[in-house]
């Protein structure tokens, strides 16, 4: 299974990092993957990484698993891009996981991708004109297409994502790493 998440300067950090971070805990192939020319790119928090790739050097049709995350620069900077546009519709059209949070479900929601789905995103990028099911949920699961609302969701985004990638086992292993639930219990404790 590998995985690609789309990385423009204005990302959400946490959104995509924490995301990358769990897929990684549970042995999941994720590359980072920036629009820039370069491998710099730099958060909506002023954090500047270097990603794994540039899009000029990568076929996101050779993933799994397509991840957008949210920050209002970072999304505008996505959308903006043709080749990422390109990139949802054939994934989506194949059937693929796609997977959107904050203001990138937004992307969705405007080439039409939404329709008729549930979904969830940051409430100020909920449109009406996506024809979706808004959920006001921390994250949404509806076919092969995952969203969350915001950075707060970013673990539950993630978990949502590794729901359909990863057994139960393997699920809960990551869970107990992160501490997310708090009724997990050692041998010592019983």
């Amino acid at each position: 299974m590998k995985c690609l998440i789309f990385l423009a300067d204005g990302f959400e950090d946490c959104e995509a990092l924490i995301t990358v971070d769990m897929l990684r805990r549970a042995g999941i192939d994720i590359d980072t993957v920036t629009i820039n020319e370069t491998n710099e790119v730099t958060a909506s928090h002023g954090v500047t990484m270097i990603a794994d790739r540039t899009l000029k050097d990568t076929d996101p049709a050779a993933y799994d698993v397509l991840i957008l995350p949210g920050g209002k620069r970072g999304t505008m900077n996505l959308e903006a891009d043709e080749r990422v546009k390109a990139s949802i519709r054939k994934h989506v059209d194949e059937g693929k996981l796609m997977c959107a949070i904050c203001a990138a479900p937004s992307i969705l929601g405007h080439m039409g991708i939404l329709k008729g789905k549930k979904y969830t995103c940051f409430p100020s990028f909920r449109d009406d004109s996506y024809e979706g099911k808004y959920q006001m949920e921390l994250a949404v699961t509806d076919g092969n297409i995952i969203t969350g609302r915001g950075m707060g969701a970013s673990i539950e985004f993630a978990r949502q994502i590794l729901k359909q990638l990863v057994d139960e086992k393997t699920l809960r292993r990551v869970e107990y790493g992160i501490q997310y639930e708090h009724n997990f219990r050692t041998n010592t404790e019983q």
